[in-house]
């Protein structure tokens, strides 16, 4: 079992972003996805976050709740 916590600062901490609170509310302000793009193809990711993003919900589910949170967030 994998004991460490997949929440938003540890997801934002993992892409290379700052993770504090402010941080966050701004990333999410500032960037949004179309309907029909995926996360992983979004514009503002660099090519290992992109990656990170795309394994992470193929291949580990401990990071898939997070980042499916982070995604509904940048659609609203």
């Amino acid at each position: 079992m994998d004991p460490m916590v997949h929440d938003m600062p540890t997801l934002f901490a993992q892409l290379g972003l700052a993770n504090d609170a402010a941080s966050l509310r701004h990333f999410i302000d500032s960037h949004s996805l179309q309907k029909e793009m995926e996360l992983s193809e979004a514009p503002f990711w660099n090519a290992s976050q992109a990656q990170f993003l795309r394994e992470s919900l193929r291949d580990d589910a401990a990071w898939s709740e997070t980042i499916d949170q982070l995604d509904v967030l940048l659609r609203q």
